[in-house]
């Protein structure tokens, strides 16, 4: 009989087409009066036209957030969410503008209302990121976990195909590692193997048609399952490495979970059976590691570290890295096979 410790997190879903419109009523619910609208420059069009539906309840638009959070940043947006007297955030895009909030609330307590655009999943954990020095410190705090998200897939019409690949791609990483966290349980297992089938489903239908709302439906509810799994069962290696690349290398965030996936898995295989098996049901695969790699080719996501920008020079310096502080993980973290692992992700080599 297995023994677990199972945390619900408060959080307030509001899921389905259009449903951008009850922003405003959600914002009542929060007693919030004068909302800071936060983006990347990318995402400035949805977060210019969600300030205009908030009316005289938005203060400002605040769209400069980027990927791993650099502190800079973090510091700047807080200032700016200060001087004009927010009470509360509302987060219009993807992981860098979910996690410019939560850096935000992290040292005011504002509360944030999410409005995811992409399949981060980040939205749904109390798990912040700052990259400071060169290095990505990660954290769990209940402060910065969003008091409401609004799930509308009208609003990720617009993420073109590949992006919708990779950002699907991190999510599923998400619940791959929940299925054998140490804080893992049976209910988390269960939303975690949804989390993939959903989103494994999707991903190759809207490379197909990206305009179909209900296989864009289909992705956003694999991500917020994904979310949701990662927040209660937390991280391990792949987290690590993807935390170590993109925070020490600035590699890009989903692409580089995307291509550490498989071989993350691959190296885990042995040591954590019962999440293979569900990986594997999920994707509909006979092996977890090849399975992701051949659904990664097929959606035509990158599958070489060496393709995003990372020097090759520089894995040995990672693999120090990464393996200098691991996070728990099942099969115990070392130098020498997190470097072959890495040379693996380098090259893009099928997982063994």
């Amino acid at each position: 009989m297995r023994s677990f410790v199972y945390t619900g997190l408060p959080a307030r879903v509001v899921f389905g087409a259009g449903a951008i419109r009850k922003l405003p009523e959600e914002l009542e619910r929060l007693g919030a009066r004068r909302a800071l609208v936060l983006s990347t420059p990318e995402q400035g069009f949805s977060a210019k036209a969600v300030t205009k539906a908030l009316g005289n309840r938005a203060v400002g638009c605040y769209d400069k957030a980027a990927m791993h959070v650099p502190v800079e940043i973090a510091e700047d947006a807080r200032r700016v969410a200060r001087e004009l007297g927010a009470d509360c955030c509302v987060s219009v895009g993807g992981g860098s503008t979910t996690g410019l909030g939560k850096a935000i609330a992290l040292s005011s307590a504002l509360p944030i209302l999410a409005v995811p655009t992409t399949y981060a999943g980040s939205e749904m954990t109390p798990i912040y990121g700052i990259t400071e020095g060169g290095a990505k410190k990660t954290g769990r705090d209940a402060r910065v976990l969003p008091k409401a998200v609004i799930y509308d897939p009208e609003l990720t019409l617009g993420l073109p195909p590949a992006l919708s690949a990779a950002s699907g791609m991190n999510a599923i990483a998400h619940s791959v590692e929940a299925l054998y966290s140490h804080e893992g349980n049976p209910i988390v297992s269960l939303m975690a193997e949804e989390g993939i089938r959903a989103l494994a489903a999707a991903l190759p239908l809207i490379l197909r048609s990206p305009t179909d709302i209900s296989s864009r439906g289909e992705a956003l509810y694999g991500a917020w399952l994904c979310g949701i799994a990662l927040g209660a069962a937390g991280m391990a290696l792949h987290h690590k490495l993807c935390h170590v690349l993109g925070g020490s290398f600035n590699l890009p965030h989903a692409e580089t979970h995307s291509i550490v996936l498989p071989h993350a898995v691959r190296y885990n295989r042995d040591s954590a059976p019962e999440a293979m098996q569900r990986i594997e049901r999920a994707i509909g695969a006979p092996d977890a590691a090849r399975g992701i790699y051949d659904l990664e080719k097929n959606l035509g996501l990158p599958l070489r570290l060496a393709d995003i920008g990372m020097q090759e020079a520089d894995l040995e310096r990672a693999a120090r890295i990464a393996t200098e502080a691991p996070y728990p993980n099942p099969r115990k973290v070392e130098y020498a096979p997190v470097l072959e692992l890495l040379r693996n992700a380098y090259a893009g080599r099928l997982p063994a």
